[in-house]
């Protein structure tokens, strides 16, 4: 007997002792019908017990869950402070939201009441804080000015100021007549309820599932960028300048221009009053970060800064006297409830349906921010429910659209808030505002103000620190942070929040773009198989190549992972074929040359015969999913070695990956077990292949 043949039987010999792994699938259950499926999630969502109705009632009233175990001695004083100095940054607030959103003073007091109230029975963050939002309210003026200018009434500044009949008389059939303040607070009114019923649409058909797509690095950095834009839109308070707050696109750019063509009418009033104010705030808020371990509840700096502010602004008749911007009269009482303009709904519902994105986008973003940040859990379908009756039920008593508000959020963690306790304390503050009040803060300045959310700020900024190390940790993170905060604070604020959606979406997306397909190797010792170029002392198989693809295969990468596979295996199917396509043409082109067509022949058919390998395995442990084109693509895979004599076998597949081959027809008559194309293991895949190539004499291909 040859050497060679002996060699090749004692290769056989020991494949042969190798036996592989063998596994039975367990038969899958027939699927239930649709009608069966809806008659059990019926069954399961309206069944009527009493342990059914608890359920239901605590999971959509959270406050009936947590009030109960309410810990008083610890959270009562934190929360009573921050919603002190809430309630009463929202007074000045709402006054200036409100005129952003078109509307009269008083009905920005309503929002805020209203919404606090409602988040605090039916949201499940304890942190952020529902109301006005400078966002949603331009975007409700904006529609609020189309349906005026529509209804004919004429503009402010115009001839005829707040007209008290509808001049054009082209929407006369829509709404009673009242005047420009009524149809203006109708309008506003109506958007406000057709976007809350998009978000309890929203939240009744599960879509608050879209939350887990907001990262931590794109929720930092939309705070970041949006903490930047708030900064910037208070300097012209702290510098007491009267410049037109900006719209649209690239407001950062836009204030700071306004401000310093405008630095010559500094009002020192205002600038020495932010100063002195700075300079308390800002060492008083690091020793209650200091000793915030042995503090019960954070020392309300602010607050005493609001007291001190009002007194001193009061009897130092700062605006008489220096023409200091202060809060200013606002009404007082309540007006009865009404019904939305039924009839203004087809002209305003595409305009609600962009205002509930925008709000539920930015609630759940912060909800999720500080609900990670303080270890506790929000639900995203919840939290549509809660800002979904935040704005409908308040808009029957004239309110306008609301969301989480990330300053007055920051201004409530920084000053001790626990729970949504002090949301109703925000409240009771609003409704004295609104009952009996009001008059004291007509000297409080709006610097002040200013100064507080700008002191609260500087948490956020913090965040410009960690980019470095960041960025050492995660390149992708890193960027979409970045992308996310210049956004947010350079182009626009809700636009940054959908731009990092985005671009956080296609990172994913660029990493099964990024795959590639790498040779692995085996151990010495044992039949464990990892990447060459990653470890020392691996070997590979002559003749059998054993390569790892650390992706899916699907439509969007298909093409990229054959192009990955054919390069790095060193020997690509399609370019072999072409080159015994152009051999073809060659040899009918010089047929009348039979030597030197011979002696071509050779040269080329040697070349082919150079393979690197002859069998290939494929590492699927890797691969979570298959669909319909990336199951093509291994047919062509396969299809495409095939006709070079190269022979292509999966292992290591789970069971997803099976079924999906299955179901594409990769498998000749369906049979996935002992058909030679899968295997459980790569050891059981390769020495298979070898007891293949030992009868053809390739001895050193298969020991």
């Amino acid at each position: 007997m040859p050497h060679g043949d002996a060699c090749c039987m004692a290769s056989g010999d020991k494949n042969e002792q190798h036996e592989a792994l063998i596994l039975e699938r367990v038969p899958e259950e027939a699927g239930e019908s649709c009608q069966t499926m809806l008659s059990r999630r019926f069954r399961k969502h309206c069944s009527c017990s009493q342990q059914t109705i608890k359920s239901k009632v605590l999971s959509f009233i959270p406050i009936l869950k947590w009030l109960p175990h309410y810990q008083l001695k610890e959270w009562l004083l934190g929360d009573v402070m921050s919603g002190l100095i809430v309630g009463i940054l929202l007074v000045p607030q709402s006054i200036a939201y409100s005129l952003l959103a078109g509307q009269e003073p008083i009905y920005g007091l309503y929002t805020s009441f209203f919404s606090a109230i409602i988040y605090t029975l039916l949201g499940t963050s304890r942190h952020i804080s529902v109301g006005i939002f400078g966002v949603l309210c331009l975007l409700v003026g904006q529609v609020v000015d189309r349906e005026l200018a529509l209804a004919g009434y004429l503009m402010d500044g115009d001839t005829g100021g707040n007209g008290s009949t509808i001049l054009g008389g082209t929407n006369d059939s829509m709404v009673p007549a009242c005047d420009r303040s009524c149809y203006a607070i109708t309008v506003g009114a109506t958007v406000t309820f057709m976007a809350g019923v998009y978000q309890v649409l929203m939240g009744i058909f599960q879509v608050g599932f879209v939350s887990v797509y907001l990262s931590d690095s794109l929720l930092s950095g939309f705070a970041t960028g949006a903490s930047l834009t708030i900064l910037t839109s208070q300097v012209k308070y702290m510098l007491g300048l009267k410049i037109p707050r900006p719209q649209g696109l690239f407001t950062l750019y836009q204030t700071w221009y306004s401000v310093l063509a405008n630095l010559g009418n500094t009002n020192l009033c205002d600038l020495i009053t932010s100063l002195v104010c700075l300079l308390l705030l800002l060492p008083t808020k690091e020793l209650n970060n200091r000793f915030k371990a042995k503090l019960k509840a954070p020392i309300p700096f602010e607050l005493f800064v609001v007291i001190i502010a009002t007194l001193a602004s009061h009897f130092g008749h700062f605006k008489a006297d220096y023409g200091s911007d202060v809060a200013g009269e606002i009404q007082t009482g309540f007006l009865p409830p009404q019904l939305p303009a039924w009839s203004l709904i087809p002209s305003v519902a595409v305009d609600a349906f962009s205002i509930a994105l925008v709000g539920f986008a930015i609630t759940v973003s912060l909800s999720e921010m500080f609900a990670k940040k303080h270890g506790y859990q929000v639900y995203a379908n919840q939290e549509m429910y809660a800002i979904g009756f935040c704005n409908i039920v308040p808009s029957f008593f004239r309110c306008f659209a609301t969301s989480a508000a990330l300053t007055k959020t920051l201004v409530k963690e920084s000053t001790g808030c626990q729970t949504q306790v002090s949301g109703l304390v925000s409240a009771v503050v609003l409704l004295l505002v609104l009952l009996v009040i009001a008059p004291l803060f007509y000297s409080l300045q709006k610097c002040v103000l200013a100064v507080i959310i700008v002191v609260n700020l500087r948490g956020a900024l913090t965040k410009f620190a960690e980019v470095p190390s960041m960025w050492r940790t995660n390149h992708v993170d890193a960027a979409v942070w970045l992308i996310t905060m210049a956004t947010s604070a350079l182009i626009n604020t809700e636009l940054g929040l959908l731009i990092g959606i985005l671009v956080s979406a296609f990172c994913v997306l660029g990493r099964t773009q990024r795959a590639q397909a790498m040779e692995l190797g085996r151990t010495a010792d044992r039949d464990h198989y990892e990447l060459l170029s990653a470890y020392r002392g691996l070997h590979a198989h002559l003749g059998v190549a054993v390569f790892r693809y650390p992706a899916p295969i699907y439509y969007a990468n298909q093409s990229l992972f054959k192009k990955s596979l054919y390069r790095n295996t060193g020997l690509d199917p399609v370019k072999e074929k072409v080159r015994r396509i152009k051999f073809e043409k060659k040899l009918k082109q010089e047929s009348a040359k039979q030597a030197e067509d011979g002696e071509g022949i050779a040269d080329i058919r040697l070349t082919l015969d150079q393979k690197p390998f002859r069998s290939l395995v494929l590492d699927c442990s890797a691969i979570l999913f298959l669909d319909s084109a990336g199951v093509n693509a291994l047919k062509e895979v396969q299809k495409d070695y095939g006709e070079l004599g190269v022979s292509v076998v999966l292992a290591q597949c789970n069971t997803t990956v099976l079924d999906a081959l299955q179901r594409g027809g990769y498998f000749p008559e369906k049979q996935v077990e002992d058909d030679g194309l899968t295997f459980f293991t790569i050891a059981d895949a390769v020495h298979h292949l070898q007891r293949a190539l030992a009868p053809n004499g390739d001895c050193n291909g298969g020991c």
